[in-house]
């Protein structure tokens, strides 16, 4: 899907040019966006990273815990080792062996419950950001707006600013 959208996105930017060598009477107003700006200056981005954080805080302070419970079981198996039973030690080592393993499934689940969870969020967003993109090239006649692949936009065609101020005022209205 990425890849057919930079396709598509550089088919229309060279159709332009091309267009407008032909046409030279008619002139075509481009823009482009910085999705990354849009992504880490929108109030969506933050208030979904806040959330995420609040979501996972308590499994990630949980996998904390268990990883100093682990050392902890460690300091006790090599500090006492040398006055403990075979006995003792095969069952202490059988214990800090699951509980090691516990950790690690856990800390795996935990990292793709927050992967899913971000794309989730990300896919959100990235539909308001492509509305507000719509909304904003429909109200100041915009032939193209160009997004990913873009080497370099000048300040005079950036319009990412205006896109982050239109998810602004989103915001603050759904806030309200």
């Amino acid at each position: 899907m990425n890849t057919l959208f930079k396709s598509v996105v550089m088919i229309v930017a060279i159709l332009a040019v091309t267009l407008s060598h032909v046409y030279a009477e008619e002139t075509y107003k481009i823009g482009a966006v910085n999705a990354n700006r849009i992504l880490q200056e929108s109030p969506q981005a933050e208030s979904a990273i806040k959330m995420l954080e609040k979501e996972f805080s308590p499994r990630d302070k949980g996998l904390v815990a268990s990883q100093k419970k682990i050392k902890a079981l460690e300091d006790k198996f090599n500090k006492d080792r040398a006055i403990m039973s075979e006995q003792e030690l095969g069952k202490l080592e059988r214990k800090l062996v699951a509980q090691k393993r516990d950790l690690k499934r856990n800390q795996d689940e935990f990292r793709e419950d927050i992967q899913f969870r971000r794309n989730e969020e990300l896919g959100k967003i990235q539909k308001r950001v492509v509305v507000a993109i719509q909304k904003i090239a429909k109200e100041n006649n915009y032939d193209v707006i160009l997004g990913e692949g873009v080497v370099f936009a000048s300040a005079k065609v950036d319009i990412s600013g205006l896109v982050i101020d239109y998810l602004k005022k989103e915001s603050n209205t759904i806030a309200e």
